[in-house]
């Protein structure tokens, strides 16, 4: 299932300066006229300092022997009092099948819970949800969790913007409504071997591995008048293997309810499991 995921492959993505890299068109929402490279990084910085937001965001991929793949799902995510999102995952298509009963994750302070019928059914846990810490995610080799877990810790509100700062070509190309708000509407594209340079070493290697098909990103983006990214499409193409994400967000800095499931509905991970 990570192949599904090569446009949302983008966390710990570093802020790329891109004053003189050629960038085209202004921004002439709200009072100040912005180039559009200088647009985009101010959208990365004001995304960086949001402490809560929603958003929704479906994938869709096809292309290579394994079909058509299609992620459909929503998030809410908070920083403060301290670090929780709820991912869920309605629609998960992989190959032409349908994963039953989609899949939801819950991170709250070092603790994950997971709730997904095929992962259930693998790890043999006996309760609908499963309780995980990061530490056991992280240094135990959870194989199955922490293949979720990549998939959940990839939806990022600045994360997805700051790769867009690579781009040499990002325009203004007009103005639109997104979700009821005026937006300015920008478009380029970015190579994928200098945004994976652009982001932190660790993330790198898994980014490239994601885009291996695709030379070059195809983005549209949306900001309002704060220059809060509203909307982001990344699309890419390449001997036949196309992928498209569209992501929404709102809600910012307005008050989000992460809570952890109820007690009786989560079990451990089945010891028979650790390690595997």
């Amino acid at each position: 299932m990570r192949r599904l995921a090569p446009a949302l492959a983008l966390g710990g993505a570093a802020l790329v300066a891109v004053a003189g890299c050629g960038a085209q068109g202004t921004s002439s929402l709200g009072n100040v006229k912005l180039a559009a490279a200088e647009a985009v990084q101010q959208s990365v910085q004001k995304a960086e300092a949001v402490t809560s937001y929603s958003g929704d965001v479906v994938l869709e991929a096809t292309g290579g022997d394994k079909g058509a793949s299609k992620i459909q799902g929503s998030l809410l995510y908070q920083s403060k009092p301290q670090l929780a999102t709820d991912i869920r995952l309605d629609t998960i298509t992989y190959g032409g099948q349908n994963v039953p009963g989609g899949a939801r994750a819950i991170l709250s302070g070092d603790t994950v819970y997971v709730k997904s019928e095929l992962l259930n059914k693998f790890a043999g846990a006996n309760k609908p949800w499963i309780k995980v810490s990061l530490a056991d995610v992280d240094a135990k080799g959870q194989a199955g969790i922490k293949g979720f877990m990549d998939q959940v810790q990839q939806f990022d509100l600045a994360s997805t913007v700051k790769l867009l700062t690579v781009s040499k070509d990002v325009k203004a190309v007009g103005t639109e409504t997104v979700g009821g708000v005026d937006t300015t509407h920008y478009s380029g594209t970015f190579p994928v071997a200098e945004a994976a340079q652009a982001i932190d070493p660790a993330k790198s290697e898994q980014l490239q591995q994601d885009l291996s098909r695709v030379k070059n990103v195809k983005f549209d983006f949306w900001s309002d008048a704060q220059n809060l990214p509203r909307k982001v499409t990344l699309s890419g193409s390449e001997q036949g293997n196309t992928f498209n994400l569209t992501a929404f967000f709102k809600g910012f800095n307005e008050p989000v309810e992460i809570a952890a499931p109820p007690a009786d509905q989560v079990g451990d991970l089945p010891k028979n499991h650790v390690g595997n």
